[in-house]
């Protein structure tokens, strides 16, 4: 239970998280934040890796597939639709400004030099995770304004969730002709759709898969070398 105070005017201290408000126990006296609201910040912390991961995927997909460096083909097949949502959470301003901003605000306060993670977004995220993670303790304990960036994580979360479920589904879009051969040699030349939900793609026709990002390269070169093959140029 909680320990009551004896002066009727007393308030006791109550944790500070946008729609919370509990009641601290005594064993908790002195902090800003209470234990369950401290947990959960901890949860969406360590979720967020995974699924900025997820999402950075299906935006490397949407961008084409093709890794930095990576040789180009020039093809004019069209990458996989883009979901705003998506690129918004994995380009610079997204998941890795936000998480940047928190870490930036309690180094200020602690008295540090500014986050030194500036690289990519893939790069900087996993770095600015483990910040959090290990000064979480401090900050419900002696930053008084946790209760703003344990809301801030709560809603980066929710909206990583919502976009990896894939609450809005977009439609499909043709991305050019099946590059597979039948046994006697002929192309089959049916259309093929994509979304931007999967990285997979079939052919209703002939059946041929491309199910990961690698294959969904390889689905891109084949299509070059048809293309390539029917202008009469060799491959």
């Amino acid at each position: 239970m909680h320990d009551n105070h004896d002066d009727a005017d007393y308030e006791w201290p109550t944790c500070i998280a946008p729609n919370c408000g509990r009641q601290l126990w005594v064993a908790e006296a002195g902090r800003y934040a209470c234990r369950p609201c401290e947990d959960r910040a901890s949860k969406h912390l360590a979720e967020l890796g995974p699924l900025f991961r997820r999402l950075n995927e299906t935006g490397t997909l949407m961008r084409g597939a093709r890794r930095p460096g990576g040789a180009t083909t020039g093809s004019r097949t069209p990458p996989i639709p883009p979901r705003l949502e998506v690129l918004a959470l994995t380009a610079n301003g997204g998941v890795a400004t936000r998480l940047r901003d928190i870490e930036d605000s309690w180094r200020t306060a602690l008295g540090w030099t500014v986050a030194p993670w500036r690289g990519s977004p893939a790069q900087a995220v996993p770095e600015h995770l483990k910040f959090l993670a290990n000064n979480l303790p401090w900050a419900v304990d002696s930053y008084e304004s946790i209760g703003q960036d344990i809301d801030d994580l709560r809603k980066l979360h929710a909206e990583c969730v919502a976009v990896a479920a894939n609450e809005h589904r977009p439609g499909r879009v043709s991305i050019g002709r099946c590059p597979a051969r039948y046994d006697d040699g002929t192309l089959c030349r049916a259309d093929l759709t994509a979304t931007a939900s999967s990285h997979r793609v079939r052919c209703d026709s002939c059946g041929a898969r491309w199910e990961t990002l690698g294959e969904w390269k390889q689905l891109r070169e084949q299509q070059d070398a048809v293309l390539r093959e029917d202008a009469g140029v060799a491959a």
